[in-house]
């Protein structure tokens, strides 16, 4: 009966853990660009029952095949990478991608993010920045970041053009200037990645940066949250059933302990 406490015990925690998920993706479920969460289960070790003392089946072969489980667990969470739906802005300055890829962004620190939500603003330095005015990465030729503050461009909500590849226009007047590229980023693997709060990643140890190669850049357009509420709904219901049930286990064998210590010879 011990045993049975053990499983349940994990079980509970385990389901727990997956009910966080459910509704960390709930919450976020029109958080632009947002990817969401998976949990799965893992067995925990199983112990042989091939013991003196034990009535254990055996095989043909006389040996023994039953095995005790002593519960599970939630193994490393995981996120979905699958891309979300894109909605029409025609705002200039939201972008999308239609494909693999993050967009780079710089953050105060000058280190690097990346973030799929393209809900980007001119500042009033002339720079194209997310929500919290860290800096979207558009490149030179040479691959070089384009250094807004000192150099001859200023993006605005009016001047500022993309097409498809990604390449970045200035107008003015009646001529349309090509200035850089918007530097989109991958990663390998469905797993390499971190999250680092406000829709930003950042590559996990090991991890390479690579250029994308497989996207179109649609401007005035943002991707949605790939969180499907159904899904989500249907699966805080199983989850909470199977949380009952392991409860039920639980109290279950404490009655089955109570009953045992109210013997009297």
């Amino acid at each position: 009966m011990l045993r049975l406490i053990w499983n349940s015990k994990s079980s509970m925690a385990a389901q727990q853990e997956k009910l966080d998920a459910i509704s960390n993706n709930i919450a976020n479920v029109n958080t632009n660009g947002y990817k969401k969460l998976n949990a799965n289960f893992k067995d925990l070790v199983y112990e042989s029952l091939d013991r003196k003392g034990y009535p254990v089946t055996k095989d043909q072969n006389g040996k023994a095949i039953l095995q005790n489980g002593t519960g599970t667990r939630i193994g490393e969470w995981t996120r979905d990478s699958a891309q979300g739906s894109l909605t029409q802005t025609t705002n200039p300055t939201d972008l999308a991608i239609d494909g693999s890829g993050y967009f780079e962004v710089t953050l105060p620190d000058n280190s690097k993010a990346y973030t799929r939500a393209g809900n980007f603003l001119a500042d009033s330095g002339g720079n194209i920045v997310d929500q919290d005015g860290n800096r979207l990465s558009i490149i030179d030729a040479q691959g070089n970041d384009i250094n807004v503050v000192n150099g001859p461009y200023k993006f605005t909500v009016s001047n500022f053009k993309v097409d498809e590849d990604g390449k970045v226009s200035i107008k003015e007047g009646n001529v349309q200037t090509q200035v850089g590229e918007v530097k989109v980023s991958d990663f390998v693997g469905d797993d390499s990645m971190m999250s680092v709060g406000d829709s930003l990643f950042v590559p996990k140890p090991g991890q390479n940066v690579v250029q994308s190669t497989d996207y179109n850049v649609m401007q005035g357009y943002q991707e949605l949250s790939n969180v499907d509420i159904a899904t989500e709904m249907t699966d805080m219901l199983i989850t909470q059933r199977a949380f009952q049930l392991s409860s039920t286990t639980l109290k279950t064998a404490d009655e089955m302990w109570q009953m045992a210590n109210n013997l009297r010879k």
